[in-house]
């Protein structure tokens, strides 16, 4: 995706480091001297690749600092994939098979932590954003108190599982203090409506400030401009939507 930011930035791989050691991570930040919100960025199922990096950037020239973290560094270090079926199914073993969602959740901490240490980061109220795998890693790390705004693309399994774990990430809900933005595909078989209801009803139920966005013809990946899935139109306006969240962030902390 190309478009036109009014922010120059700079990008370039860190190291964070965690209670277990360090892991590898992609930092966006602008160029201009500023105090900027801080925003996490969550992996799909390969890694912090081409697409990953790509969407840390957009979120810096919108006004953010932005980090990705590899949430496979454990399983994979280095670990970069693109979308044949080889490679998504190497993707899967290390998402669901191997991780755990303890060691996710402080990695999220960590990559938190680290951006509290740069003198451009506001020192609070923090937001992130996840895709596939890291769609439900995003409604995971809604539940870190620092984290007030939350946009999950298409996490599969939210009302079933929990990486490593025998508890469904969506009993967690009522840990959520932020806000949280959910998007959808309806075309997308490996997340059924019924679930996409189910999550909207549990939010309800717990009062969590949220809103759940359904698009007609998309698919899952429907965001990722390298997958035959991209949907252009509602790429384009999960994006308005995901800027209108992360605003929240700027008025909070005016």
């Amino acid at each position: 995706m190309t478009e036109n930011y009014p922010r120059a930035i700079n990008a370039k791989k860190v190291q964070i480091h965690g209670l277990d050691g360090s892991i590898d991570g992609y930092l966006a930040e602008p160029v201009a001297t500023g105090i900027y919100p801080g925003i996490v960025v969550l992996q799909e199922i390969f890694g912090v690749n081409e697409h990953i990096r790509d969407v840390t950037e957009r979120i810096a020239r919108l006004g953010y600092v932005a980090i990705a973290p590899a949430l496979f560094q454990r399983q994979a270090p280095g670990f970069e994939a693109g979308y044949s079926p080889d490679e998504i199914e190497i993707g899967r073993k290390y998402a669901w098979s191997q991780t755990k969602a303890t060691e996710l959740l402080g990695d999220i901490g960590a990559s938190i932590n680290y951006l509290k240490t740069l003198e451009n980061v506001q020192p609070a109220n923090f937001g992130c954003i996840g895709f596939c795998f890291g769609g439900h890693v995003a409604y995971l790390a809604a539940t870190l108190p620092d984290i007030k705004a939350t946009a999950s693309f298409y996490g599969a399994g939210i009302p079933t599982r929990t990486p490593g774990g025998n508890h469904p990430t969506l009993l967690r809900t009522s840990e959520i203090s932020g806000t949280i933005y959910l998007f959808f595909g309806m075309e997308d078989a490996s997340i059924p409506q019924e679930q996409v209801d189910e999550i909207e009803d549990t939010l309800k139920k717990h009062r969590v400030p949220h809103r759940i966005f359904r698009y007609d013809g998309a698919n899952h990946g429907f965001f990722c401009d390298h997958r035959a899935s991209y949907n252009v139109k509602a790429a384009a306006e999960a994006w308005e939507q995901v800027q209108q969240l992360f605003s929240l962030l700027v008025t909070t902390n005016d």
